[in-house]
């Protein structure tokens, strides 16, 4: 159990950004236990997507090799919620694309649940 932010915030660094970290795995039965049973998201076009649409489409980037490209996160920072829930929020670069990231963790037992993700592309100059 976490003792600490410092604590929190290394054990969710570590799983960021969601769903390309091998450790964690990559079936659709590891990405089940990574998400809440309510969790959607906002993609970077800015529609939202529930639970069921974005496992089926990990599946298919796992085939496709895609979760294994090249990625770099940078100024990654942990804002606790409440005692269970954290704010995440990151830069995260792939290739030339830019995008602004922010994940809702909260803490179940000894593990780590994702209730909430959004993804938005940085614009030139923004």
């Amino acid at each position: 159990m976490a003792n600490g932010i410092d604590e929190v915030s290394a054990q969710l660094r570590r799983r960021e950004p969601i769903f390309h970290c091998e450790e964690f795995g990559h079936a659709r039965a590891d990405f089940e236990r990574m998400t809440a049973t309510g969790f959607h998201e906002v993609g970077a076009s800015g529609r939202r997507y529930e639970r069921g649409f974005v496992l089926g489409m990990l599946e298919q980037r796992h085939r496709d090799g895609w979760l294994h490209e090249p990625l770099e996160l940078e100024d990654f920072r942990c804002t606790p919620i409440d005692g269970q829930a954290y704010l995440v929020t990151y830069t995260l670069h792939q290739g030339t694309r830019v995008t602004r990231r922010s994940t809702i963790w909260r803490r179940d037992g000894d593990e780590w649940k994702i209730l909430y993700h959004q993804g938005t592309v940085v614009l030139d100059g923004a």
